[in-house]
């Protein structure tokens, strides 16, 4: 199995800690090469300068009279060996002196640092010391990594060369850093622990809505969709919460409407369907009298069905994004149309009683329907001769389309209850879908229906959605 693979079987906790006190480590070692890098650059700097210092000092004892005779210095061995007794070391610092090639003066006896003893650096720095320039120079040997300076001495009249070597051991140098780096690497490593510690309960902490949201799915089953995620805070994970709780109230309303449009179809067809079953069981085929009635009854039943069936799909589709389709309609002309449709329906002294003026989105059949369903309740539960109107206006930036008529009117606890699915009032007749499917279309234009009846009195039935000046 690859490592990739390896990684992904892990829990997602463990991946990120993983990843942040990878991260965090990586950041910690390039920040300590770093400072290991600068100790190193701040030695070399400051052993050139101490160099530079003891450059000055001996060009400054060269340029005086020699402090024992005082007279100008009377050979370059003299010098040499006063430039040697007066150097000021440090415990990682020695000196020498080279005159012809050969090792003439040492540091005292109390320098524990003996470069003469280094036969490499020896080697290394005698072709130099017949120049007439100052040399620097690195060299690792066996013994250390040596940092040296070669200052050449002249006196004049004097035959041959010489030089001094000041040398610093620069491994002991180096050494004297290792105490911060080591506290360096402690302090490190205590700095991951506590990283590696805080990501834990940090990434637990921001997970939990996680493992919340996997258990409240794991809880949710076909008969129990109530199940929802608790949702704190504003972060991300919190806007996921709210994400698929939003989406299991979709599902949950998706399932409700499937149950419920199951219940309806099982609840509406089961009658005709019992009916067209039973005068077809007792129908005698030899008589053409009840032969003719039967049929009668069946398509007069299988008309009903058919109806149900389109009521029952207008219900469904009612929540659906395509049940409409939007177009700028002027309601003059729907107003007009509607109305004209509208006198078909029966008998009565047909008005119109105001119209808007005004252009708007809607869909126009949808509309029409639900308008001319109002109507015909109107006409059913009405008088033939009595008067029924229809208007439209605007209020409020509101569309207002209604339905009035004089006929019987509405006890006021049915006014709420004729809304629902197969609810019918007093005396009503049809599938008791009629006014569920007119909110239905009221509903998706943004709007609902509106009613004021009293028994005796008449009724008017209202919908009412908001003016749109674009195809929202």
């Amino acid at each position: 199995m690859a490592i990739r693979d390896r990684l992904r079987i892990l829990p997602v906790r463990t991946r990120v800690i993983a990843a942040v006190c990878a991260l965090t480590a990586l950041a910690l070692i390039v920040s300590g090469i770093v400072v290991m890098i600068w100790g190193r650059m701040t030695t070399d700097r400051r052993v050139l300068e101490d160099h530079q210092v003891a450059t000055a000092a001996l060009r400054h004892l060269a340029a005086e009279n020699d402090p024992q005779t005082g007279q100008p210095w009377a050979s370059a061995d003299a010098l040499l060996r006063a430039g040697v007794q007066h150097a000021n070391l440090a415990p990682a610092e020695s000196v020498m002196a080279i005159a012809d090639d050969a090792v003439t003066w040492t540091a005292p006896a109390g320098v524990t640092l003996r470069p003469e003893d280094d036969d490499a650096l020896i080697a290394a720095v005698i072709p130099v010391t017949g120049r007439t320039t100052v040399t620097h120079g690195h060299l690792s040997t066996a013994v250390t990594e040596w940092y040296y300076t070669v200052l050449p001495v002249d006196v004049p009249g004097q035959a041959g060369h010489a030089a001094l070597v000041r040398v610093t051991d620069l491994t002991k140098e180096y050494r004297l850093h290792a105490p911060i780096y080591w506290a360096y690497a402690i302090v490190a490593l205590v700095a991951l622990a506590i990283i590696g510690l805080l990501s834990w309960l940090l990434v637990g902490r921001l997970l939990r809505p996680i493992a919340t949201v996997r258990r409240t799915a794991e809880e949710i089953t076909a008969s129990d969709s109530s199940q929802r995620i608790p949702v704190t805070g504003h972060d991300d994970v919190s806007a996921l919460a709210m994400t698929i709780n939003s989406m299991l109230d979709r599902l949950e309303a998706a399932a409700s409407e499937q149950r419920q449009w199951l219940d309806d179809v099982g609840h509406e067809l089961r009658t005709p369907a019992t009916i067209v079953r039973g005068h077809l069981e007792l129908m005698d085929v030899t008589d053409p009298v009840e032969a003719e009635e039967t049929r009668t009854i069946v398509l007069s039943e299988m008309d009903r069905m058919r109806r149900l069936v389109d009521d029952l799909l207008t219900l469904a589709q009612s929540r659906q994004p395509h049940l409409l389709r939007l177009e700028l309609t002027d309601l003059v002309q729907l107003t007009d149309d509607t109305l004209t449709k509208a006198t078909g329906l029966g008998d009565r002294e047909w008005q119109l009683d105001s119209v808007a003026e005004v252009t708007t989105w809607l869909d126009p059949q949808r509309i029409s329907q639900a308008w001319l369903q109002l109507a015909a309740n109107a006409v059913q539960y009405s008088d033939p001769g009595s008067a029924v109107a229809l208007g439209s206006a605007v209020e409020d930036g509101q569309v207002r389309l209604w339905v009035r008529d004089d006929g019987q009117g509405i006890e006021a606890d049915e006014q709420k209850r004729i809304f629902e699915r197969h609810e019918r009032g007093s005396g009503g007749t049809g599938t008791g879908l009629g006014l569920a499917i007119v909110r239905a279309i009221a509903s998706s234009h943004g709007g609902d229906v509106e009613l004021e009846s009293a028994p005796g009195e008449g009724s008017t039935f209202t919908i009412r959605f908001p003016l749109r000046g674009g195809p929202s």
